[in-house]
């Protein structure tokens, strides 16, 4: 007669301990994963804020919007005549227009040695990005150019980032800032909604869900 083999209860302990400790490490790594990319965007927005003042105390002017940059940097792109320091970073934050302010901001904060990047405007490596593909830049909040991609936004500039998913965008305004996302000094808005927006307290974890993370400095 022949026996019919099987697991024994211990044997299925050990599998299902296996499973958990696998799932468990898939887990924990994707977390960490996770982690590391909201500190990387939480620094994107503060060495903004470094490059602004770390420019202004080398030169007494604004990135961007230096009328004498020719002369402080060698091969240095002066911005529009006519709005050059006039304090205010002209152009709206993610502008792809070279002769932009918030464009030439890259330029001259990476001639000055403040940021890393290309140098060559007008090239698609030029426009700077984050750690999940979108665009990221400043500009003023008010002045010629005023900013209207997220309202109610007071503070001299607004510092912007986009494609950012939702929960990274949570972490984002609990680490820089109060927590909610319709109120503060960091403000979000869904990708691609015309502006000027309404900041939303509502943020979605679905994966195709990206959104707009401003924050006034």
């Amino acid at each position: 007669m022949n026996k019919q083999a099987g697991f024994t209860l211990i044997e299925l302990a050990i599998v299902l301990v296996i499973i958990g400790l696998l799932l468990g490490g898939v887990l924990r790594g994707q977390e960490l994963i996770n982690s590391a990319r909201v500190k990387s965007l939480t620094r994107e927005f503060q060495n903004i804020q470094v490059y602004i003042y770390g420019y202004q105390d080398r030169f007494r002017a604004l990135p961007g919007d230096d009328p004498a940059v020719a002369t402080h940097l060698a091969g240095a792109t002066p911005g529009a005549a006519l709005l050059a320091g006039n304090g205010q970073i002209n152009g709206a934050w993610n502008s792809a227009a070279p002769a932009d302010e918030s464009y030439l901001f890259w330029e001259h904060v990476r001639l000055a040695g403040l940021a890393p990047g290309s140098t060559a405007t007008g090239t698609p490596e030029f426009q700077p990005r984050n750690s999940n593909g979108g665009r990221i830049g400043v500009q003023s909040i008010a002045g010629t150019t005023p900013f209207t991609t997220i309202t109610l936004m007071t503070g001299a500039y607004a510092v912007c980032s986009d494609l950012i998913l939702g929960r990274d965008a949570t972490q984002l305004d609990t680490t820089l800032d109060d927590g909610n996302t319709a109120t503060g000094n960091l403000r979000v808005v869904a990708t691609g909604v015309p502006g000027p927006g309404l900041p939303t307290a509502t943020i979605t974890a679905a994966p195709a869900a990206q959104y707009t993370v401003c924050m006034a400095i």
